[in-house]
């Protein structure tokens, strides 16, 4: 299918040797892009119940309208990030993008559960977008300017689930169901011009033949993990469809191993991910990454639920997004001294510092959530170490690995966040089967549940702390630069 070739950059492309401006104008065209891609995962939350209305289907059907995304997103990062290394990287992104773009008009055009199914399972591949734009970032910047530029599109992740909570309800509520695709649709032609006009092909890949049975093999185990995950509550621990799903996940991962050790061109290099620093800092970042999917999750949740319940404040929908913006404005304005922090004291102290941030401000909001301003106080403060945590995990990922990687090294990390999210998502319905307060046809978490959810997230947040605390000194701690 390709041919091996390495392609040479020229001076223009070196990091540091194109104009300010146009870096600057490639620096948000990609963190608008990664905005984007994050923003399709909250999108349509708010909005499910009446998803299910206009397609005619039930509620348990409109959840695989999430489950979907989150399985082709799960399957495809580390695929497209991989197949970014050898082939080009700015090509994949304008292939993630054109994905996204295709999977939204299908959707808007089709407004059937079928259709939904498909464009919402292509909108899932868009996830590669952060990993391979940070790469970018970091091929076609200098040093100095590198480390907040990749903070800023590390904090897309944060910021864009923020904003699709908020945007759900406003298109939905006044232009209807479709306008949610639509809107990412040309949204992401935007972003495909953007990208086409100000940001050049960069490094020098790899080439060589795709491991195809790999990826398909692969694609089959995350596939079942995430449904273990996602789907264990609602099919039962001990029924025959989840033991089914298991067995086959077990059994497509000791397939898959061996024929990844010997694969010159593995989709994972499994000897680079399980050296120690780089499988510490994908642990550490399993462990942060439920703050801030926790912190969307449990927000929305408590000022949504009655008065009634014990913890809730009753607001609708679009308050309840507006509660986020708060958070995602700090996530941006912290972007720049997460670059400066990470310049100075490099990734490690970075992460620990901003999980610790996390596991701190849970814990507030475990002692004070009965009011909205303490709600909203606690989300902000929860953003806060997002940002911090989220702009060093890809900084400690390259400074692991080595520059012909790093695009698909930050994928495994970004695969990492997803099973996190997955995680979060499935303890959360746990908690609430097991917590629940019905109130107007719906179940909310009690008191009791709320306030065990933000010991566990507190403790999940502490424990990444503690593993960024261990993790070995980088290049850029011991000599004070930007890796």
């Amino acid at each position: 299918m390709f041919t091996k070739v390495t392609e040479t950059i020229g001076n223009h492309n070196m990091p540091g040797n194109r104009p300010l401006s146009a870096q600057g104008l490639a620096i948000a065209i990609l963190a608008a892009t990664g905005m984007l891609t994050s923003l399709q995962f909250t999108l349509v939350v708010p909005s499910l119940p009446a998803m299910a209305t206009s397609l005619d289907i039930s509620t348990n059907d409109a959840a695989w309208l999430i489950t979907i995304t989150l399985l082709t997103a799960t399957a495809g990062t580390p695929i497209l990030t991989r197949m970014a290394d050898m082939y080009g990287r700015r090509r994949l992104l304008l292939i993630s993008l054109t994905l996204l773009v295709l999977g939204s008009v299908i959707a808007a055009l089709g407004m059937t559960f079928p259709t939904a199914l498909i464009g919402r399972a292509l909108q899932g591949f868009a996830t590669s977008i952060i990993p391979i734009g940070i790469s970018l970032l970091r091929d076609q910047l200098s040093p100095e300017r590198a480390s907040s530029a990749i903070a800023l599109m590390s904090a897309t992740l944060g910021m864009g689930s923020a904003a699709g909570l908020l945007l759900s309800g406003l298109l939905s509520q006044n232009l209807g169901i479709a306008a949610l695709f639509w809107f990412s649709a040309i949204a992401g032609t935007i972003a495909s011009i953007g990208v086409l006009l100000t940001v050049s092909e960069s490094g020098a890949h790899t080439g060589g033949r795709f491991d195809l049975v790999g990826a398909m093999i692969l694609t089959i185990a995350l596939t079942c993990i995430l449904l273990v995950i996602s789907k264990g509550l609602v099919w039962g621990w001990t029924s025959g469809r989840f033991l089914s799903v298991a067995a086959v996940g077990i059994v497509a991962l000791i397939v898959w191993v061996p024929l990844q050790l010997r694969h010159p061109n593995a989709v994972i290099d499994l000897r680079t991910s399980f050296r120690r620093p780089v499988l510490q800092t994908n642990l550490a970042t399993f462990f942060a990454a439920a703050g801030m999917f926790g912190n969307h999750l449990l927000t929305v949740h408590e000022v949504q639920a009655p008065v009634g319940t014990g913890a809730g404040l009753a607001l609708s929908p679009i308050n309840a997004g507006l509660t986020m913006i708060p958070a995602a404005i700090a996530m941006v304005a912290l972007a720049p001294v997460a670059g400066l922090l990470l310049k100075r004291f490099g990734g490690r102290p970075v992460l620990a510092l901003g999980s610790l941030i996390m596991s701190l401000s849970f814990v507030f909001r475990l002692l004070t959530h009965d009011e909205l301003t303490t709600v909203m106080t606690g989300a902000t403060l929860v953003g806060v170490g997002t940002a911090l945590s989220f702009a060093a995990m890809p900084t400690l990922i390259m400074s692991y690995v080595p520059p012909t990687e790093s695009a698909s090294a930050n994928g495994i990390n970004s695969l990492v966040r997803s099973l996190s999210g997955a995680a979060a998502s499935a303890v959360f319905a746990l908690l609430v089967s097991v917590f629940a307060v019905s109130a107007g046809g719906a179940e909310f978490l009690s008191d009791t549940g709320l306030t065990i959810a933000y010991t566990v997230i507190a403790a999940s947040c502490g424990i990444a702390a503690l593993l960024a605390i261990l993790l070995p000194s980088t290049r850029s701690e011991s000599g004070n630069v930007a890796t």
